[in-house]
């Protein structure tokens, strides 16, 4: 797995490119790497600004600047070729996350190809792996899988060093990534109520694992309490729920006061997000195996507070909106997979390998995926109320009627190696697809020039104040230890102390309407930019650097 990890690898770091939140999490790892000390308050975006409650404990953050630091290269290299260096653990962490839930080697293997076609190869481009070097990315393929393994291994022979481990893992989640060590704890719950339910065991080791995960992450919460009470969208307002309809088409349905996820999002991944949900009920026929509780518990706890409309929105008032919506990302698509694999192998011998790869010729054909930044709906929704159905169906037959476990298919099926490699050739045809899309793509910081990037790095001090047009400035914060007057609306904590929507008045006022040099003095600003391809404007300021498109100016 390493192995094929490091192929992956290699072949990430011809299609690697920072876009989006990337310049966002790269002007921490520089603030990191540079100041001589440290404060959670200093390493934000704005001077006299306010932590931001994803982000509060720079953890991953340091670990990013740590590495820039030990290499001796610059932040922007780590973001942009650390996935190839993070991908080869990426494949170890689920291989083992599929084993321990399996208790086979195969499994693992077939978990990995899962996983990989459905996040790295399905959407081409790298898929979600050219970001791996961020939080939110790391924490899913990297940190969410490793406390799975850990999990079950728990759950499969109880150890103290397990459950420590765990609770470790999980208060490394929950300061990399708050929202994610809840998320995980949905399916993992249903995990523990659908074991109880199916074999009426295990309950207690289920039940410390979860504590293990539970504990340190109400710690890390409790922290980031009046962190998160400071920003305006947890608790969604009227006005807050119309934006989020607004930012994010597709993915919400209902009215503003009974809404839920879409249907439609849990496929948006493609064929292997379809197949996953079309084999969720085959877990009856395994469901004295982990791994069908998992499938079947975990399936259907993130159903329930996903697509429930008087559930969803006050799950949304808790954690908001757009980490609601996220919850969809943590539905066991690729033990799903692999158990349903392992189910028809155990019906058809080898006959599986056949329909295999017709089920992903027809799959891809129909449905090759939805992966653009905004969600077009145009995958199916019915693979999910047949999930959510056939899975409920499953469950309940499988808690009344409980057989010997002679009678359970998946008691006897040893073909695992079988399913790995059904699952291998269903992944053909969208390895096929996702291949002959692999390209670069995203704009990066191409807009500024070497120039002003050079110019300005050489000039500006570490802390030093910048006024720019809130794109110019939210790149170039990337490449210079610097704080700024204004960023993106979406890019930053919407806390009374930032007051974002301000501060993006203020640079229009700025650039708008003369250039009122009392604005960026207002905000302890020593350097201005002017985008002349956006704002026809002169100063009467010294120039440090000018060229076609930029003009940088020092400001007494």
């Amino acid at each position: 797995m390493i192995g094929a990890g490091i192929a992956f690898g290699i072949a990430l770091w011809f299609v690697a490119v920072l876009d989006g939140d990337a310049f966002f999490h790269l002007a921490r790892v520089r603030k990191l790497e540079v100041f001589g000390s440290l404060s959670l308050q200093n390493v934000g975006e704005f001077k006299d600004g306010s932590l931001h409650p994803g982000y509060a404990f720079p953890l991953w953050h340091g670990f990013l600047a740590l590495m820039a630091r030990l290499a001796d290269v610059d932040p922007i290299a780590v973001g942009r070729n650390g996935p190839t260096v993070l991908a080869p653990l990426s494949f170890a962490l689920f291989y083992e996350a599929g084993r321990a839930l399996f208790r086979s080697a195969w499994a693992g293997v077939a978990v990995v190809v899962a996983q990989i076609s459905l996040t790295g190869i399905a959407a081409g481009h790298g898929g979600s792996f050219t970001s791996l070097a961020l939080p939110a990315t790391v924490s899913r393929q990297l940190l969410v899988p490793g406390l799975l393994a850990l999990f079950f291994a728990h759950v499969r022979k109880p150890s103290g060093a397990l459950l420590l481990s765990t609770a470790a893992a999980a208060g490394t989640l929950a300061l990399v990534h708050p929202t994610y060590a809840l998320f995980v704890g949905v399916p993992l719950v249903g995990f523990a109520i659908a074991r109880a339910l199916l074999v009426r065991g295990e309950l207690a080791p289920a039940l410390t694992g979860i504590a293990a995960l539970a504990i340190p992450t109400g710690i890390a919460l409790a922290w980031l309490r009046p962190v998160v009470e400071a920003t305006t969208v947890h608790n969604p307002s009227g006005q807050e729920v119309r934006r989020a309809f607004a930012q994010y088409p597709g993915q919400l349905t209902g009215n503003f006061d009974h809404y839920h996820v879409a249907a439609r999002l849990f496929t948006r991944s493609g064929a292997v997000a379809v197949a996953a949900l079309l084999c969720v009920p085959l877990a009856y026929f395994a469901r004295t195996r982990r791994w069908a509780a998992w499938v079947l518990g975990g399936s259907l706890a993130i159903f329930a507070l996903t697509l429930v409309p008087f559930v969803f929105p006050r799950f949304a008032d808790a954690v908001s909106i757009s980490q609601a919506r996220r919850l969809v990302g943590f539905f066991p698509y690729p033990y799903a997979v692999a158990g349903g694999a392992s189910v028809l192998a155990g019906f058809f011998g080898v006959f599986t390998i056949p329909l295999a790869l017709a089920a992903g010729i027809v799959l891809e054909h129909a449905y090759p995926g939805d992966f653009g930044y905004r969600f077009h709906g145009t995958t199916p929704a019915w693979p999910t109320w047949f999930a959510l159905v056939g899975g409920l169906v499953a469950l309940l037959i499988g808690a009344v009627r409980r057989f010997r476990k002679r009678s359970d298919v998946g008691v006897h099926l040893h073909r695992h190696g079988l399913a790995a490699v059904a699952v291998a050739v269903f992944a053909i045809p969208v390895a096929v697809h996702g291949f002959s899309h692999w390209n670069r793509v995203g704009s990066g910081s191409g807009a500024l020039t070497r120039g002003l990037i050079k110019a300005f790095r050489a000039d500006a001090k570490p802390k030093d104040v910048l006024f720019a047009d809130p794109e110019t400035g939210y790149l170039l914060a990337a490449y210079a230890p610097v704080y700024l007057a204004d960023a993106p609306y979406g890019h930053v904590a919407v806390t009374k102390k930032n007051r974002p929507k301000q501060r993006l008045r203020d640079a229009y006022r700025f650039y708008a309407h003369g250039g009122d040099l009392a604005i960026p003095r207002s905000y302890g600003a020593r350097w201005i930019i002017v985008d002349l391809k956006r704002h026809r404007l002169t100063l009467d300021l010294p120039r440090v650097y000018a060229d076609r498109r930029y003009v940088l100016y020092r400001l007494r």
